[in-house]
């Protein structure tokens, strides 16, 4: 191995890990800049360390790519707020007539988009846990150390997060059910009925509205009720959509420009996640159906 050059040796085996980490950080956090971060950050520390003493690159790559990502949700999740700028364009509205075989083609591309919209109603540890070990297939002693827990609680964090994911179906079928508790949640926010709306809201839904001026995060059913039931627009035409897969709605004001595009997640009978578009210049891009 004389006249290798081992800063070379060390270039060479991070780039083959490259594209692993940064799916892995994507997966993660919902967004390509700061997956691409999180993989620069990675870099850096790897040229900080002593390789004689990494017996296992791979191991310990995804463990700091695990650790960084872990933080910056954290983090977020303190702040109330997400980075979706790169993401949010890129939803995908069909109209929603019910599940066909022909639709299945046509949201095939959607469905790792639609996984993005479910992962963010998972807690920071749920997401890492199910990311790492349903996508990646890292052990779970391993998840265990980046969450400094057991293997036996990341297992069982990953198994609540996936019984969370399976509970919002595949995304090319939202089911009856899914549409029930969607409609019903509509219903009570058009009647102002307050009651009805916390009943189809789970406790620690998250509403998350792009809009002209920013993102805003919502938090708590207490407060998406309120704001749902006060935010209601008695002119505006809806209907009824699918968003990434996910179940959703259109509404337009009476001169036909479209006022927001809404995705829902449902788990257990209870919509965990709302998304609604309403900035005019992302309404704009979107390739929306008519309205009815």
């Amino acid at each position: 191995m004389s006249g290798i050059d081992p800063a070379d040796s060390v270039d060479e085996a991070f780039e083959a890990q490259r594209d692993r980490l940064r799916a892995v950080a994507h997966r993660m956090l919902g967004s390509h800049a700061d997956a691409e971060d999180v993989v620069q950050e990675a870099w850096l520390r790897l040229r900080r360390q002593d390789t004689a003493t990494t017996h296992n690159l791979t191991g310990w790559l995804t463990t700091v790519v695990g650790r960084i990502s872990l933080d910056i949700l954290r983090s977020r999740q303190a702040r109330s707020e997400a980075s979706y700028d790169d993401r949010l364009p890129g939803l995908v509205v069909t109209a929603d007539d019910g599940p066909a075989p022909e639709e299945d083609v046509a949201l095939a591309d959607s469905v790792g988009l639609a996984l993005l919209v479910v992962l963010e109603s998972l807690r920071p540890s749920e997401r890492l846990a199910f990311v790492l070990h349903d996508l990646f297939a890292v052990p779970f002693d391993e998840i265990g150390r980046i969450l400094g827990k057991s293997a036996d609680a990341a297992k069982m964090l990953a198994s609540r997060a996936r019984r969370k994911v399976r509970g919002t179906g595949r995304p090319a079928a939202a089911g009856r059910k899914q549409r029930e508790v969607v409609q019903a949640f509509l219903a009570a926010a058009h009647n102002g009925d307050f009651e009805a709306l916390l009943r189809v809201l789970d406790p620690e839904v998250r509403l998350t509205v792009d809009t002209p001026g920013g993102v805003v995060v919502v938090l708590g059913a207490t407060e998406v009720a309120a704001g749902a039931r006060l935010r209601q627009r008695s002119t505006a035409r809806g209907r009824t959509v699918l968003v990434n897969g996910l179940p959703g709605m259109v509404t337009w004001r009476e001169d036909g420009a479209p006022l927001s595009v809404i995705a829902f997640t449902v788990v257990d009978d209870r919509i965990t996640d709302i998304m609604a578009v309403a900035d005019p210049a992302r309404l704009a891009s979107m390739n929306l159906p008519d309205p009815e």
